[in-house]
């Protein structure tokens, strides 16, 4: 039985209770990260916190905790679970309040709730084969830079691909591409690797980072801007990436094939890049 974290207790994950008033519960009044952990070492800690920090203050929540003591909790979470690779899952919430209203309470008493699981990465044959996308229009709300718990819009979007046997939903807005539903999407054309820019339209996530930094560091031609619909539908290549999917080729989307619909030699490049730091940079991290 799995080891989490609530409000200062250490406890059996089956063994965790909330308040039904807990605003988490009622409104999705919270934030969240995931920290991927690798040989029990999380992975970049500290743009995890910082992140965490940004979407706290943009929802006017107090951080009820220091750098040092979510480091403290998160090492201790780590520690109480048998896995040497695993994927921390961090969510804070307003709280519980005795009247169920959408004003923030006067007195706030955040809701502190850590839980881990295993990693699980892509198979081989999905590394090898490469996965199907469908596509959809993004009717999110526009702070999708905010790693808020409100995401029954990307659950929605998610569950249009597992309802077609497919991986990932890739989402445009305004005939412009933002991400999947979980996860950040490049794009390659002639040679070219293509990443849409941060905005509040998009995640900024850990991994697009180690993405431009492999390309950056290998020379890799990319650019980071505005991508129509058009240059997705007609790429040689499509990637998806995220803490637990890593670097994973689209070779089909909405039926179609992306490029020869299988991966191609650039996603295979940055796959053995990305695997080669993973062993030799994030495990030492």
């Amino acid at each position: 039985m799995s080891l989490c974290h609530l409000n200062g207790n250490y406890l059996p994950l089956a063994e965790a209770r909330l308040s039904p008033l807990d605003r988490g519960f009622l409104f999705g009044d919270g934030a969240y990260e995931v920290i991927p952990v690798y040989s029990r070492r999380p992975f970049r800690l500290a743009g995890h916190i910082a992140r965490l920090e940004n979407t706290l203050k943009a929802i006017r929540l107090p951080n009820p905790h220091t750098a040092a003591v979510w480091t403290d909790i998160i090492t201790k979470v780590i520690a109480g679970n048998p896995w040497e690779d695993q994927s921390v899952y961090l969510q804070i919430t307003r709280g519980a309040d005795p009247v169920r209203r959408h004003a923030f309470p006067a007195t706030v008493r955040p809701t502190v709730f850590l839980m881990s699981e295993a990693l699980a990465t892509p198979s081989q044959m999905q590394i090898d084969n490469g996965v199907g996308a469908v596509s959809a229009n993004d009717y999110r709300w526009l702070r999708c830079d905010l790693k808020t718990v409100s995401l029954l819009a990307n659950c929605l979007l998610r569950q249009e691909a597992v309802d077609t046997g497919c991986a990932e939903t890739i989402l445009f807005r305004d005939g412009f591409l933002t991400e999947g539903a979980a996860s950040n999407i490049f794009a390659v054309k002639n040679g070219v690797l293509l990443a849409p820019p941060k905005s509040h339209l998009i995640l900024p996530g850990i991994t697009y980072d180690i993405i431009l930094e492999l390309a950056a560091s290998h020379d890799l031609p990319h650019e980071v801007r505005a991508i129509s619909e058009n240059e997705v539908r007609s790429a040689d290549e499509l990637w998806m990436s995220s803490s637990t999917k890593e670097v994973l080729p689209i070779a089909s989307l909405d039926g179609q094939p992306v490029g020869a619909g299988r991966p191609g030699p650039l996603a295979r490049r940055m796959h053995g890049w990305y695997q080669e730091f993973k062993d030799t940079v994030m495990r030492c991290a």
